[in-house]
């Protein structure tokens, strides 16, 4: 079993096999991941997340690859935690959550807004910028697999779901990295009745 030093790497090795993906196809997309160290160059642990984002896409169904990179999701406690349960504590209907969470950026980013069709639109920048940058991978040369931002819908699911005290499902709507910097980062959620 190859040993990952670089973090997020060895994260999603986990996530590969609580997913039940096989020994093999885990092999087949992390091919290379023990050679990328953690002090390695962040250009390089760009280059490589986006050729094993690649094999994912290839290799894994959507379902699965989306689960395995929500549960790669960072950040999920400390005081983003906090806040995400006071607005659940402090606020007692959803329309008073949501606001709540659309007040707090430095857990959800730009804005927090109902769609009007049911939906909860969270998006981390502002629409109409000029370039867009990927905080997770800044580094990362052309467009990567939004698979990637699988990761970034995680961390907006939790805090979310705890704030509205709701589950949801969460699907990546637009991304700076799978856009190369064009579109904005953005998030689409639903009540899960």
């Amino acid at each position: 079993m190859p040993t990952y030093e670089y973090g997020r790497i060895k994260v999603l090795a986990d996530n590969l096999a609580a997913a039940g993906v096989s020994v093999e196809i885990a092999a087949r997309i992390l091919e290379g991941g023990e050679d990328v160290r953690k002090d390695a160059r962040p250009e390089r642990k760009a280059r490589w997340m986006a050729q094993a984002m690649r094999r994912m896409d290839e290799l894994l169904d959507a379902d699965t690859r989306h689960a395995v990179r929500e549960g790669c999701a960072c950040c999920l406690g400390g005081e983003r935690l906090k806040l995400s349960k006071a607005i659940a504590r402090d606020h007692d209907n959803l329309a008073d959550r949501l606001r709540a969470a659309n007040a707090t950026p430095s857990v959800f980013g730009h804005s927090v807004t109902e769609t009007g069709d049911g939906r909860i639109l969270v998006s981390f920048f502002p629409e109409g910028l000029e370039h867009y940058r990927c905080v997770c991978l800044p580094k990362a040369e052309g467009p990567v697999s939004i698979t990637y931002c699988y990761c970034c819908g995680g961390h907006v699911k939790h805090h979310l779901q705890t704030a509205l005290g709701r589950k949801l499902e969460m699907t990546v709507r637009s991304s700076a990295l799978a856009s190369a910097g064009k579109e904005p980062c953005t998030f689409l959620l639903k009540v899960v009745e």
